[in-house]
């Protein structure tokens, strides 16, 4: 096994405040106490009201799926899908065959979209020092690339990138680089300089990969971001029965899938080979996995997904235990709503009562979801875990594979580098069975062109929608009343299981506890708070109401 090396670390007590925490979406302050060098307290508050559940009150059912994309620019699918979801379990009526292989043809390219972005443009700056790819050779760096992958990389192409970065660097003008921690040395940055060199070049490779995995997602969707081709009783993309569409939505998805497989993954397992000391801090016990990508016919059969949900307690990752619906709860005690009591989200409230920022009592906007009272960490991991213990045949290779290369064992999964490692894994994954899916598909529509039903909407009925987003397991909880109009709604997502405060029994929130035991090399650029909080790929849901500080009322704003 690898010997793990003790990550860099200061003799330093007292606060550090991140306030912005930039490279997410939305907006997340960090507070953390440190001791001796460790983060001893940490509170993870977000700082920007949501408000949708009241704007969708009184609405049509229909409507959700509309407005809920707009929760942020970059989740809007898995929004729109589990809105749906939400109401075809109130119907309770199945769906064509052809509208759920479409719906997954979907969500995978959103998962391959999502992650190879999360990586590069996201995390990848926690690691690869752009300035240090001055140093590198290009001659070994395009050695290094093809020894860890099949893409046949040139000196010549890397001294481009180099000659671009050198001329960026020199103007002065670094851009989203600008307030960079590597910037200056840090003795937390410890790629050779060959390695920044290639992380460089594949990052701007990767910004042209992910608008063509975009473009994938609108050959179906219509349009994206916030397509528009849901429906409760399926799609209503009747162009991708085409061939043509089939053949231009194969053509994308092939290209995206040999960049993960010849640059992401060699890519990811190159810096965590680099950086083993992050597999010693940022872990959590307690895992939620949301499970998706359903069969035909069974939508609304948790199940029957080829990712099984599951919950695993204390890292017991052979112990699965069956997800129950009924054992989830939201807690507002340290949050900015009124009330102190836990609610089911069928009974949620989202009543807004801000204190000040700064406070350590009620210190987020953000809700602290509970299972069975627990605080569960969400997400790849949690999933990748699952599916691991539960004898995934397929997640269970690309697992013990990464393991075997980083000469590791299992225990390093439960960190900020196993985390980081699951998305990957779980990017391989569906990127190889969505071959399977196209194969599904096409056999189908051979003989059945059906891709919606007409279902109307029902009064006072109950439904949930879950998804298991990129960033873990989201749901929408649906009441209706008489006039079939909203009585309620809740969105549970990813972030806020993640990223929420302390429950009604002070239990903290995943990344409170992952930041419990951070090792800080230097407190005034604290980089490992941003790997651990990167890892778990926060989305702070875009705002539609701003609240005042002082009177708690809720402000509309009309753009002209």
């Amino acid at each position: 096994m690898t010997q793990i090396s003790k990550a860099p670390q200061s003799d330093y007590t007292g606060n550090i405040v991140v306030d912005p925490l930039t490279r997410i979406e939305g907006h997340l302050r960090v507070e953390v106490e440190v001791e001796n060098g460790k983060v001893a307290v940490a509170r993870s508050c977000g700082t920007l009201f949501r408000g949708l559940e009241l704007i969708l009150r009184g609405r049509d059912p229909r409507d959700a799926q509309h407005v809920t994309q707009r929760t942020c620019g970059v989740c809007t699918y898995v929004h729109a899908l589990a809105s749906t979801r939400a109401l075809e379990d109130a119907i309770n009526k199945p769906i064509p065959a052809n509208a759920t292989h479409i719906r997954n043809l979907m969500l995978g390219v959103q998962f391959m979209h999502d992650h190879l972005t999360h990586f590069y443009a996201l995390h990848a700056l926690d690691f690869v020092d752009v300035t240090g790819a001055l140093q590198a050779s290009p001659e070994k760096a395009a050695s290094i690339a093809n020894s860890i992958s099949n893409r046949k990389a040139t000196a010549d192409e890397y001294r481009q990138v180099q000659t671009r970065v050198k001329a960026f660097v020199e103007s002065g003008q670094l851009g989203i680089f600008n307030n960079a921690f590597f910037l200056g040395g840090h003795p937390a940055y410890k790629l050779e300089p060959e390695l920044n060199l290639i992380a460089t070049a594949d990052y701007l490779k990767a910004l042209r990969v992910q608008v063509e995995a975009a473009r994938a997602m609108a050959i179906f969707g219509g349009k994206n971001p916030h397509p528009q081709f849901l429906v409760a009783g399926g799609v209503t993309c009747y162009d991708a029965l085409k061939p043509e569409k089939i053949e231009e939505f194969k053509k994308i998805y092939r290209s995206v899938r040999s960049f993960i497989e010849e640059y992401y993954i060699p890519d990811l397992l190159a810096v965590a080979k680099a950086y083993p000391e992050c597999a010693t801090y940022g872990g959590t016990t307690g895992f939620y996995a949301g499970g998706e990508f359903p069969v035909a016919g069974g939508e609304r059969k948790l199940e029957s997904r080829w990712f099984k949900p599951g919950i695993i307690y204390d890292r017991q990752i052979t112990n699965v235990r069956r997800f129950d619906p009924s054992k989830v709860e939201e807690h507002v005690r340290h949050s900015w709503y009124t009330g102190e009591a836990a609610r089911h989200p069928y009974e949620g409230e989202s009543n807004p009562q801000f204190t000040f920022m700064g406070d350590t009592d009620r210190y987020s906007w953000l809700k602290a979801p509970r299972y069975d009272g627990k605080s569960l960490e969400t997400g790849p991991l949690a999933q990748v875990l699952a599916a691991y213990g539960s004898g995934h045949k397929e997640v269970k290779a690309l697992v013990d594979s990464v393991l075997s290369k980083l000469n590791a064992g299992p225990e390093v999964l439960f960190s900020m580098l196993g985390r980081t490692a699951a998305r990957g894994i779980e990017t391989l994954a569906i990127t190889h069975q969505m071959e399977k899916w196209l194969e599904l598909y096409e056999n189908n529509i051979a003989k059945d062109k059906q891709i919606v039903e007409d279902y109307d909407v029902p009064a006072n009925a109950r439904g949930v929608g879950f998804v298991n987003a990129p960033r873990g397991g989201l749901s929408h909880w649906l009441v209706t009343d008489e006039q079939k109009r909203i009585k309620n709604f809740q969105l549970v997502v990813p972030t806020t299981w993640n990223c929420g405060p302390r429950d009604a029994k002070g239990i903290m929130g995943p990344a409170e506890e992952a930041l419990v035991g951070t090792p800080i090399a230097d407190p005034k650029r604290p980089v490992e708070i941003l790997r651990v909080i990167h890892s778990f790929d926060p989305c702070i849901a875009c705002a539609v109401h701003v609240i005042d500080g002082k009177t708690n009322e809720r402000r509309e704003f009309q753009v002209v």
